[in-house]
């Protein structure tokens, strides 16, 4: 009855995507949705197997981290410091043949193992883990959740209503058909506009981190080639076709440069690249 009420009498909050600037109207709170992601994260940790490989699991913990440092630091400099309090960052590699990831409101990412072998390398990680955390950071799914919540009230609305005025069961049968409409976060389809805007962010959110984001272009080249789609119309996904969506990209690479700093890596593999190169300067110094 209390949820249907609010969503009667309120009218949302207004949001505003960084970086983009897009304004967003939004049904439900951070804080609700990050209470709302904690427990369905938790519960599909439960299930999942995680990954046996420790590098793997490192590089993903690793490359995740740079990016909510980085993320963070964009958003104190950027006066959305209050915003930082509504990250939990978690950072999970799992064993799935899936060439996939996502993230969950809050930061919660979860890597499928099938992914790496598109990936390839840190720093096309770090494109895919940036794509996620975008959906997190311009609150994707507070937003598909509201579309949802506003969906279902247009249709129930003068129903609800009366059942608030003299109708009690009317009221909470509507708000329970609400509640029980909205779709598992984690299963929450973004628009295609939605895809768009995270490829967007998260070329700049990897720039940020230290890591080139050119290679975004060779990994999604990767990707088509993979998912054999690059010919599917547009219309018929939620995501932008694999062409469009490397136009795009090709589009945003000069914006995203002008973030991009080049930081020196800490994996194993880049480890051993360091020591060789150390190795190399001792002997030019003996010569």
């Amino acid at each position: 009855m209390s949820l249907v009420a609010a969503l009667l009498v309120g009218c949302g909050t207004t949001k505003t995507v960084p970086i983009t600037g897009r304004k967003q109207s939004l049904m439900v709170s951070d804080g609700e949705m990050l209470s709302l992601s904690s427990q369905q994260y938790s519960e599909f940790m439960k299930t999942a197997k995680p990954s046996t490989n420790a590098a793997a699991t490192e590089m993903v913990r690793h490359v995740g981290q740079r990016l909510a440092t980085a993320v963070e630091t964009y958003l104190r400099t950027n006066g959305m410091a209050e915003d930082i309090q509504y990250y939990k960052w978690q950072f999970n590699l799992v064993q799935d043949n899936q060439v996939n990831a996502w993230c969950m409101p809050g930061g919660l990412i979860v890597v499928y193992e099938g992914l790496l072998g598109v990936t390839q390398d840190e720093a096309s990680l770090a494109i895919v883990m940036g794509h996620e955390i975008a959906h997190a950071v311009a609150r994707h799914s507070a937003e598909q959740y509201s579309t949802k919540v506003k969906q279902q009230y247009g249709v129930q609305g003068a129903s609800v209503l009366a059942g608030i005025l003299g109708a009690g069961n009317t009221a909470i049968s509507a708000g329970q058909q609400v509640a029980s409409g909205l779709l598992s976060l984690q299963n929450l389809h973004y628009s295609r506009e939605n895809e768009s805007e995270a490829d967007h962010l998260g070329i700049i959110f990897a720039a940020m981190a230290g890591y080139d984001p050119q290679v975004a272009v060779g990994f999604w080249q990767r990707m088509a080639a993979v998912s054999g789609k690059s010919n599917t119309s547009e219309f018929l996904s939620s995501h932008p076709s694999d062409a469009t969506r490397i136009q795009q990209i090709q589009r945003w690479l000069p914006e995203a440069q002008r973030y991009y700093k080049p930081v020196a890596t800490t994996t194993k593999s880049t480890a051993k690249k360091k020591t060789t190169s150390k190795k190399k300067t001792t002997t030019k110094k003996k010569k």
